[in-house]
């Protein structure tokens, strides 16, 4: 019997140096068995030394049959030798030992994003109006506060450096029982939970210039605490208790740019960042207030923020009586980077209305028009309004299955423009996109 296996394994030794010899020139044959390990090995040499393997593989499952005396050990040894190759590999799918476990599917949902801005802005601050260095001509505060510029993000910033203090817009701002409110906010390394809170509030007082310096300002309002580890969302009004709730959800990330959007309902505060809606809480709000001032404030004396891009807008508009009633829908809830032509995330609930409206109506066409500002050159405004109409079409497509055959795509660049382009806030209006009944 040992004679048997020693002719065997011999033998076994001789096809294999064959082999290797053969296909010497194309791979280093040390290199076959662990290059076919990964799946990564030559088809050609695979099939030269596919076969060869396999009488080897046979060889050996008969030794240890033998050697072992039971059926058992060889699947013993299979499953060791498959978990160790599987593990070198580091791809389960294409490794020929183990071609039946699959790599976990990514898990991906964009519903989060179920808020639509409606087709009014009520409010724009971006502090371009402003020289670097000043504070801000619309603001007000009891601190310390400059217009800056960053190296991570374009455009200017409002840096929120000084000690136990407060900024207030100065003028009122009467919102509707359903808005939009977004901002950027950027925090520094120092940044923690107490850093920064953002206030909607009602102040009945006709003075508007004097900083709201009370911890808990006018007849009531809403605190949003955007943490570094945590979101708080707190209602309050006089002689009652608060309203809170909180989330530990997608803090905000230090030394980034954050994109904050809080959609206020009725009572109903909810909240978005970094993809996910990080807090939905339905009576949060007291009833009765009227919300017409906002404010940042920070009790951290280490803790100095940036914001910038401050956005009111009304929400969730009739989409489909003002597309199909009136036949056109604007909207200022589609997102792109400054100068980019990709759609963002943000944009999802805005181009779903519009997809719902056109699959209930498989009759209707629609051409969708972007539109800038007045800044920068012309010719590259318009090249850029007619790729992002294009852009929110290849979503339509892509997100909905709209048929391309029902959508066109046109781009006015600033030639269209709703507001005069003197004020942030006015060339806000004019940023927008536009679908149109065909």
């Amino acid at each position: 019997m040992k004679t048997l296996n020693l002719l065997f394994v011999t033998t076994v030794i001789f096809m294999i140096s064959f082999t290797c010899n053969v296909y010497a020139q194309v791979v280093n044959p040390k290199e076959v068995l662990k290059e076919k390990a990964t799946g990564k090995i030559n088809e050609k040499i695979e099939e030269g030394v596919d076969s060869t393997l396999s009488k080897v593989e046979r060889g050996i499952k008969d030794i240890f049959k033998k050697k072992k005396g039971e059926k058992g050990s060889e699947s013993g040894v299979k499953k060791e030798n498959e978990t160790e190759e599987s593990e070198e590999s580091g791809d389960s799918d294409v490794s020929p030992v183990n071609k039946s476990v699959k790599a976990p599917q990514q898990f991906s949902s964009k519903g989060e994003y179920d808020f639509v801005p409606g087709d009014k802005i009520l409010y724009f601050e971006d502090f371009s109006q402003d020289a670097i260095g000043d504070f801000p001509a619309l603001w007000t505060s009891n601190g310390s506060g400059e217009v800056k510029s960053v190296s991570i993000a374009p455009g200017k910033w409002l840096h929120l450096n000084g000690e136990d203090a407060v900024y207030c817009y100065m003028r009122k701002i009467t919102l509707p029982s359903n808005f939009i409110v977004e901002f950027d906010i950027i925090p520094d390394k120092d940044y923690s939970y107490d850093g920064i809170i953002f206030t909607l509030y009602e102040n009945p007082e006709e003075n508007t210039e004097r900083a709201d310096d009370d911890l808990y300002p006018g007849i009531g309002g809403l605190h949003i605490y955007p943490g570094s580890d945590k979101w708080q969302s707190l209602g309050y009004k006089e002689d009652n208790d608060w309203l809170t709730a909180e989330a530990s959800k997608n803090p905000v990330v230090l030394e980034e740019v954050n994109h904050v959007i809080i959609w206020v309902q009725n009572r109903r505060v909810r909240i978005y960042h970094a993809g996910a809606k990080v807090l939905d809480a339905p009576t949060n709000i007291y009833t009765g207030l009227t919300f017409n001032r906002i404010r940042f404030s920070g009790w951290d004396r280490n803790c100095h923020p940036f914001i910038s891009n401050i956005k009111i807008t009304t929400a969730s508009p009739d989409t489909r009586s003002k597309l199909l009633t009136e036949g056109k829908i604007v909207s200022y809830g589609i997102y792109f980077d400054s100068g980019k032509d990709v759609v963002k995330p943000e944009s999802y609930g805005s181009v779903k209305e519009i997809a719902s409206v056109l699959k209930d109506n498989p009759d209707v066409k629609i051409r969708v028009v972007g539109h800038t500002d007045s800044d920068g050159d012309d010719a590259l405004n318009l090249d850029l309004s007619r790729r992002r109409a294009a852009a929110v079409k290849g979503f339509l497509e892509k997100e909905f299955g709209i048929a391309a055959e029902r959508i066109q795509t046109d781009g006015m660049g600033e030639q269209q423009p709703v507001a005069s382009n003197d004020t942030p806030e006015n060339k806000a209006k004019n940023r927008r996109v536009e679908f149109i009944k065909l």
